[in-house]
């Protein structure tokens, strides 16, 4: 039995075998990126979302993601913003270019805030030109926050445990 780099009547004998060493490294490397990014994709601030039997709303561009958490501090794409700070935030998204249809903004707020908070941010969104706003809900059944049993600092969301809502499972009221 000859081996493929001994020569057959002089000539050498193509080794008809890949070398996978290299495509096993990239990989590795690859899986190894995706493992430290993907946790950092899913951020946001955790809050207790209200049912809804809505259906999944098509989205085609990024919306404007406002969050209220259950001590009534606002969250602007996950940047916190104070009462005073609301408006000219709203006006500089407003002033952004939009498609067709307009600015989409999506608002989630903790089943435990006043209504009026949210009344609140409402009006700052209509005040700026932003009308386009969904309400996330979660689907029946479904609990965003973990049970009272499982939290461990006065009924407080963990970050770990709370989900997030695609931008395609909602739609605009």
């Amino acid at each position: 039995m000859q081996l493929p780099s001994e020569s057959v009547r002089g000539r050498r004998v193509p080794m008809s075998e890949i070398n996978v060493t290299p495509f096993v490294d990239v990989m590795l490397v690859l899986l190894i990126i995706f493992m430290v990014t993907a946790p950092l994709l899913a951020s946001g601030v955790p809050v207790q979302l209200p049912e809804s039997r809505a259906g999944a709303l098509d989205q085609e561009s990024e919306p404007t993601q406002i969050a209220i958490d259950e001590s009534g501090q606002i969250f602007v794409d996950d940047i916190a913003v104070t009462d005073l700070e609301l408006a000219s935030t709203f006006a500089a998204i407003a002033e952004q270019p939009a498609g067709p249809e307009g600015h989409a903004v999506f608002l989630r707020a903790d089943t435990r805030l006043d209504y009026g908070r949210v009344m609140l941010v409402m009006g700052e969104l209509n005040r700026a030109g932003l009308n386009r706003i969904s309400l996330l809900t979660t689907a029946p059944g479904e609990s965003s926050v973990p049970d009272a049993a499982e939290s461990t600092d006065d009924d407080a969301p963990q970050a770990d445990d709370v989900e997030l809502l695609d931008p395609a499972d909602v739609e605009p009221i």
